[in-house]
């Protein structure tokens, strides 16, 4: 399995991002916007959060709040899991089912370098997987 990073750069370029004081209201619709399920929060380009559609279910919807009364910063997941570019994506795949995530922010040192999905992840170990089955296949053939 590659590393992280190299998931990243084949991606479309695009890291979207919030910052703290942003109203919920705000987040969803660029959450809308992006066709994406999380958002990083940054706060002077530091990572403080992850905002995504489960915190506002969870702690908007159900909670009976207002999304244009609320600012992100009071209902994201302050509590970031993040990984380095160089962590291989079977890794990132185990921690994000360890965690119970389906967003994690890749991050070295203090530099936000984006966010994959699980869904990233799972498509690129689909795309190994087939591609050792066509290695498998013409070695057979062959």
């Amino acid at each position: 399995m590659r590393p992280i990073l190299e998931l990243l750069k084949r991606r479309p370029p695009g890291n979207w991002s919030l910052n703290p004081q942003d109203s919920v209201f705000d987040a969803l619709q660029t959450l809308a916007d992006h066709n994406v399920g999380a958002l990083m929060v940054l706060d002077g380009g530091k990572l403080v959060g992850v905002f995504s559609e489960r915190d506002y279910t969870r702690k908007i919807a159900l909670a009976g709040k207002s999304s244009k009364d609320t600012q992100v910063k009071d209902i994201m997941t302050a509590h970031v899991v993040s990984v380095s570019p160089q962590v291989r994506t079977r890794d990132c795949l185990a921690l994000m089912s360890q965690k119970r995530i389906r967003h994690l922010p890749v991050v070295d040192g203090e530099a936000v370098l984006g966010m994959i999905s699980i869904r990233d992840i799972m498509n690129d170990i689909i795309a190994d997987h087939e591609m050792t089955i066509s290695h498998l296949e013409h070695y057979i053939t062959s």
